[in-house]
């Protein structure tokens, strides 16, 4: 019988994909382990190996379509001695719907390919709605309103002037009245407002701003991700951030002698010292090393320290492990690695996951204090600004010159207190403003 390839999910978080690319056509001998696609998820770019062996009939996504969600069919592949050319209608039936906004009944989805296109409300028949794409006349209320609900505007008739959709039209709209196409090949995307509605949609009121007077980019799956999360974060995590400021004098003498020291190929960053000095820190204050849960705290055993990276579309944040057990040279190195197949979207996602405190630098920018939102489940993220040379007074209350750096550490509440917080500051400081101490 014919096997059906589905989108696969690539990491925990991942609702959807884009398909990249194709690296099979159809008519090709598939084995189990055969590379037949690449997939992009919202952090990274990853081939995808054939699980069974046979042959690819049909290919049911075109390369480059986006927002194929997980467990979607993809692909369908026949096996030995069967006939290709008869499996074609098959995935039609076999494709999973995506759930109504309002559950209802469903037909069987083991109908035949005529019987499910006569289906009320089935992605075949919105597919074909004539008004996708088209300009919608709708009052923003009834705008908010539908994407809270659910209901595609484009099926209503507006009572409004000139046609325009109002709020009552939306309310006497039946209810569970499917998004439009976009919305039944991801069903991530029906509605941009959270379940409860505290996150109402984020939309333009068309009688303040002219539609023609912008142009609007899609979300690729970068963004929607990152801005859905950190949304997320920002309300449901109760936070509080701590600023000090540290004096990198020796510190950065220390880098330059350990430069001038290394082998050919080493060189050490500034970053690469606060990395160190971070998972130190974790290591001397335990409590902070630390994630809420729902049925308790976890405190981790190792230091894993996430650095912030840019990326085109957002930023991803690779993971050095158990950094407080590598040397300087080794955690250079691997940052390198891990930041450069990071730009590619070239890292596993057990490479960006799983980390225990952010790191976010952008001094390199001139930037010189900012705060952070924290990246769940971590319990800290620390912002680091750029160093630069200030009057300060000395030890013998002499005034003279020092380099001095802001950072500002942002702690969830529920597991972090401000004392606890402030010791680890104390503990990063000392590292920092004694870099010999990382030696010890």
């Amino acid at each position: 019988m014919p096997i059906n390839i589905t989108m696969p999910a690539l990491s925990p978080t991942m609702e959807e994909g884009t398909l990249a690319k194709w690296l099979v056509k159809e008519g090709d001998e598939v084995s189990s382990g055969d590379l037949i696609a690449e997939i992009e998820t919202d952090k990274a770019t990853m081939e995808v190996e054939a699980v069974d062996e046979g042959v690819i009939a049909k290919l049911l996504v075109d390369e480059g379509t986006e927002g194929v969600a997980v467990n979607a069919v993809i692909a369908v592949l026949a096996e030995d001695g069967e006939d290709a050319s008869a499996l074609e209608a098959a995935p039609a039936a076999a494709t999973p719907e995506p759930a109504p906004a309002t559950p209802a009944p469903k037909p069987e989805t083991s109908a035949s390919p005529a019987k499910a296109g006569a289906a009320p409300e089935t992605p075949q028949k919105l597919a074909s709605t004539p008004m996708l794409g088209a300009r919608i006349k709708a009052s923003p209320l009834a705008k908010r309103i539908a994407a809270l609900k659910g209901i595609d505007l484009s099926a209503l008739t507006g009572s409004g002037p000139h046609g325009r959709i109002v709020k009552k039209d939306v309310e006497n709209a039946k209810p569970g009245t499917a998004l439009a196409t976009r919305t039944a090949a991801s069903p991530s995307k029906a509605g941009t407002a959270s379940p409860d509605g505290l996150i109402l949609p984020q939309l333009l009121d068309d009688r303040v701003y002219d539609p023609e007077s912008y142009e609007l980019v899609p979300l690729d799956g970068v963004r929607r991700v990152v801005a859905r999360r950190l949304t997320e974060s920002f309300m449901q995590v109760p936070h509080f951030p701590l600023t000090v400021d540290l004096r990198l004098d020796k510190l950065l003498a220390a880098r330059k002698g350990i430069n001038a020291a290394a082998r050919e190929g080493i060189k050490i960053s500034v970053n690469d010292m606060l990395i160190k000095a971070s998972a130190l820190s974790l290591m001397d204050e335990p409590d902070c090393n630390a994630s809420y849960t729902d049925d308790g705290i976890a405190y981790h055993n190792g230091a894993h320290i996430s650095v912030a990276v840019a990326i085109d579309g957002g930023l991803i944040t690779p993971v050095v492990r158990n950094a407080h057990l590598k040397g300087l040279a080794e955690i250079s190195a691997e940052m390198k690695d891990l930041a450069s197949r990071a730009r590619d979207r070239k890292l596993k996602p057990q490479e960006y996951m799983g980390g225990t405190f952010s790191l976010s630098n952008l001094g390199m920018f001139g930037i010189s204090n900012f705060g952070s939102i924290i990246n769940p489940p971590e319990g800290m993220i620390m912002s680091v600004g750029a160093g630069a040379k200030q009057p300060v007074v000395g030890e013998n209350d002499q005034l003279e010159v020092a380099t001095v750096m802001s950072v500002t550490l942002t702690c969830d509440h529920r597991v972090i207190g401000g004392a606890e917080g402030a010791k680890w500051l104390q503990a990063f400081k000392r590292y920092v403003e004694q870099p010999e101490a990382m030696l010890l």
